[in-house]
């Protein structure tokens, strides 16, 4: 059987100003990605009967904080009961996860499970680092924690290069980015689900938990994400999709921008010019996203996350 995993992080747009190096973003937009993006999501999904893995940054729902984050962790606790899976995207979004210390990296994964708790009542059972950057450390206290499984690892080189270009243009324009580049071993490790070594993520080992690396084709490695698809032409798209075939696992990664719109939810110029997938309308991307779903339907059996790492756990 031929399983899909369909993930969405919920990274807000602050994530993007700071990627960009673009400064703060505008605060009418702080939760723009849960409050507009992440309904027309679920409604696609849910029309699909498609169970989704939710990455969620776990400020952004904590009600304690207010009103706003309140509202989005009833959204959330409304996925869960139908069935959604709710994952651990770290408390803050720091894309320097991975090069943090031990205690700060226990603080951000436990504050998320502490407000995931809150939504779901039950135990997390995945994590997704910012950036795709895991390290020794995170997944010591991923074990620590409980967790069945890590899906951080996105052995693209591609996307390495070309990240590391935009990096160096931003720095010599001295708008540095906030982004940081993942281990370049993390390039080499194994495409399909795998279980890892605790001090070296990206090498097969006896860890307790099981990585489940995000979608990249056979052989050459291109990234097969949400993103990448959407903006690709047809033909690029197709040939990605068909490459997929051979994998016994589709962990097709989407993130919450891909479900905004530049002008019905006013995002600036600014950052429409650096993101190519908000240049599409809303309409256009929930189209292309359809027909991919279609497709992938037609050979692939949908699961959460969750649900794919407990059959690897069993076989790994």
């Amino acid at each position: 059987m031929k399983v899909c995993c369909v993930s969405v992080d919920l990274d807000a747009i602050s994530c993007y100003y700071r990627i960009h190096g673009l400064g703060a973003a505008p605060a009418e937009l702080e939760h723009a990605i849960h409050e507009r993006a992440l309904p027309r999501a679920a409604q696609l999904f849910a029309q699909r009967r498609i169970p989704v893995t939710w990455f969620v940054v776990g400020r952004d729902a904590d009600a304690r904080l207010g009103a706003a984050p309140a509202a989005n962790a009833a959204r959330l606790g409304e996925l869960a009961a139908r069935g959604d899976e709710l994952g651990n995207h770290s408390y803050t979004h720091p894309y320097e996860l991975a090069k943090l210390g031990r205690a700060a990296v226990d603080a951000e994964i436990a504050e998320c499970d502490r407000v995931l708790r809150a939504i779901t009542g039950a135990r997390t059972r995945g994590f997704r680092a910012p950036g795709y950057d895991v390290s020794p450390d995170i997944l010591e206290a991923l074990a620590q924690h409980g967790y069945r499984y890590d899906s951080s690892i996105f052995p693209a080189p591609g996307y390495y290069v070309a990240k590391a270009a935009v990096m160096a243009a931003l720095a010599v324009a001295r708008r540095p980015s906030g982004a940081v580049l993942t281990n370049p071993r993390a390039l080499a490790a194994p495409a399909d689900p795998y279980r890892p070594a605790m001090r070296a993520p990206w090498r097969r080992g006896q860890a307790p938990i099981v990585e489940l690396p995000i979608a990249v084709t056979p052989v050459s490695r291109l990234p097969a994400i949400g993103t990448s698809l959407l903006v690709a032409p047809e033909l690029l798209r197709t040939r990605a999709m068909a490459a997929m075939g051979k994998r016994p696992l589709f962990n097709f990664e989407l993130h919450g921008i891909d479900f905004a719109d530049a002008e019905k939810d006013g995002i600036p110029g600014e950052l429409v010019a650096r993101q190519p997938d908000l240049r599409l309308p809303i309409a256009e991307k929930l189209a292309r996203l359809e027909r991919i779903l279609d497709e992938l339907a037609r050979t692939w059996t949908f699961q959460t996350l969750a649900d794919a790492a407990a059959d690897v756990q069993r076989t790994a």
